[in-house]
């Protein structure tokens, strides 16, 4: 049974199928998401309501649109950047005519986050090369191997007129069949569902107004607009910011009693904190950049070092992922595509300028590369190398320094 005949069979795929993949597409309906047994639907849309996945896709996926992505060409052992007029260079820094590359690619990364797919429509100009790339939403698309083993895209249930890796380009995130991707959010919908129930149940315990500040009590029976008139009172001579600290006195054995919050009713606010470690979990992430700073992290002993660990162990799997397929895309074996992300690692000012003064002294650095590397412009006889005197080769001639001319008696 080929994928398209599975397709025709069956119009929505289950866990059991062994021919359709894990993904949200062909599990997860957006609209009809199936409730956890936290009692909420989860979707890849759905789990963007909580405030911790927000924050994770947001992160993930700005800082890698954010990157510089450019074509390069191999020449022997030199990296040589294409230039602007290949079509490669062209591609890759204006993929669309209405999207900017941070866009579209801000929209790939949380296609991959959310889906664990991103699909591209290519565009070809007459001579059949790519010159735009149109992103797919991944719940259109469901993806099988037709008997000859080619990839094979039905896109909204069109099945009478497949798509395949011709006019699509597909980039799959973490899989197991050689296929899809998995969808993170179909995986972890328990974790996550749990967060946003306990975010629910502190809503309707707070808007239902059961929180009550305190109680005030009297040993008489009052009507109602003396209870009112009594209200009315505590809260014009205590309620409000001008009134903090105040001293209440009370008369004709009234009394106030304080009220907290139940011990059963506060563990939502634990279980909400815990949820955000889940999600930086889930997603990779140092709790820190989840807003979350109350426990210490052992991704390094300062901000600097935990960065450079969330760009490694992070970011780059993604980044590697999209490089690997555009370099596909592009002239395989001729030009590639790399990102830069020297900027991600870059130290603090010192520890930079102690870098370059290294890397300077020690020749293998030009004045014009370290600007390059600060966003400066070159300069004039910038281009040249140095190397320390007694940088030579062992039982080599030492050099003679050129002779200091004398300035000419005026």
């Amino acid at each position: 049974m080929t994928f398209l005949d599975a397709l025709r069979g069956e119009k929505r795929a289950t866990l059991e199928s062994p021919l359709m993949p894990l993904t949200s597409s062909t599990l997860v309906d957006l609209m009809t998401a199936p409730a956890g047994q936290s009692g909420v639907s989860v979707s890849e849309s759905s789990s963007l309501g909580m405030p911790a996945v927000w924050r994770a896709v947001n992160l993930i996926a700005g800082t890698c649109a954010s990157l510089p992505l450019h074509a390069y060409q191999q020449s022997d052992d030199t990296r040589v950047k294409a230039t602007s007029n290949q079509s490669a260079a062209r591609l890759l820094a204006n993929p669309h005519p209405d999207l900017t590359p941070y866009e579209l690619w801000e929209i790939a990364y949380s296609h991959l986050l959310l889906w664990g797919n991103a699909y591209f429509q290519k565009l070809r100009n007459p001579l059949g090369v790519i010159t735009e790339l149109w992103p797919i939403h991944p719940s259109r698309v469901r993806v099988g191997r037709a008997n000859d083993m080619t990839k094979v895209y039905v896109l909204d249930g069109k099945e009478e007129n497949p798509r395949t890796d011709e006019s699509v380009l597909h980039i799959p995130g973490f899989g197991y069949d050689g296929v899809c991707g998995v969808s993170p959010i179909h995986l972890a919908r328990e974790g996550i569902g749990l967060a946003m129930a306990a975010e629910q149940y502190g809503a309707k315990l707070f808007g239902s107004g059961s929180m009550m500040s305190g109680i005030l009590t009297t040993p008489n029976k009052l009507t109602r607009d003396q209870a009112t008139s009594l209200k009315e009172q505590w809260k014009a001579k205590n309620a409000g910011l001008a009134n903090a600290h105040e001293v209440a006195v009370l008369d004709n054995g009234a009394s106030f009693q304080q009220m907290s919050i139940p011990p059963q009713d506060a563990q939502f606010v634990e279980s909400r904190r815990f949820q955000i470690s889940e999600v930086a979990r889930i997603f990779g992430i140092p709790p820190h950049m989840l807003m979350d700073a109350e426990k210490s992290t052992s991704w390094g002993t300062g901000i600097e070092q935990q960065g450079i660990g969330f760009v490694v162990y992070t970011l780059r799997p993604w980044l590697t992922r999209v490089e690997q397929r555009m370099t596909r895309l592009l002239t395989p074996g001729t030009v590639y595509a790399k990102y830069s992300v020297e900027g991600l690692l870059r130290g603090d000012t010192a520890a930079r300028y102690a870098s370059y003064s290294t890397a300077r002294q020690w020749g293998w650095m030009s004045v014009n590369e370290i600007r390059k590397l600060e966003d400066l412009p070159p300069i004039d006889n910038g281009d040249g190398y140095i190397q320390p005197l007694n940088m030579t080769e062992l039982g080599a001639e030492p050099v003679e320094p050129a002779p200091i001319e004398e300035p000419a008696d005026a």
